[in-house]
This record gives structure tokens, C-alpha cells and sequence, in this order.
């Protein structure tokens, strides 16, 4: 596996096991009818929580080569992975077109 994957699948985890408390805490600090000191308290515990549970820090990468772009995001497979395994029939239903 490449670094670049294994790191990918990292932050993966990372955000989805934060994933619940960052939404709870997103939630109380938006809410409106709460008293101010109460969303604040809030918004500093989501300031708190480790940045790479954060889910904008994912970037969808090839599964196969670790490639960052031209992924199809279906099989996350990067253009060239996904020709190679369509041309050897690897993938299911995918085949080249021909008219």
C-alpha cells in the first residue's frame, strides 16, 4: 500500500470517530434559542477538538495508486486504475464502449 493511502484511510478514521461530537457541538453552538454563554461554551469545545477530525480535511484519493486526481468517485479508482480493471474485466458491469 502507498503512503499516501494508508494516510488517507488515517484521516478517514479520525474523522469518523469525532464525527458524532463534532456534530453535536456544531449543533448547540448554531442553535439560536440557547442562551450566548452557552454557545460559546460550545464553539471553544469544537475549537478544541484535533483538526484532523475535521471532514474537509479528507480528499478523495485512488484506492489502487493513491492518486489525489481524476478519481471516479463510484469505484475510487483514478482514471487509470479504472481503465486498466475495466479492460481486464475486473470491473463488473464496465465495459468499453463501442458503437
Amino acid at each position: 500500500m502507498n503512503s499516501r493511502v494508508l494516510r488517507d484511510i488515517k484521516a478517514r478514521k479520525a474523522v469518523y470517530s469525532r464525527e458524532l461530537e463534532r456534530t453535536i457541538w456544531r449543533y448547540i453552538s448554531r442553535n439560536t434559542t440557547l442562551p450566548p454563554r452557552t454557545r460559546m461554551q460550545a464553539q471553544l469545545a469544537l475549537s478544541r477538538t484535533p483538526r484532523e477530525a475535521a471532514p474537509s480535511a479528507i480528499k478523495n484519493r485512488c484506492v489502487e495508486s493513491g492518486r489525489g486526481r481524476g478519481i471516479f468517485s463510484d469505484w475510487k479508482l483514478c482514471r487509470f486504475q479504472f481503465r486498466m480493471k475495466a479492460l481486464n474485466g475486473q470491473l463488473p458491469g464496465v465495459q468499453k464502449a463501442s458503437w
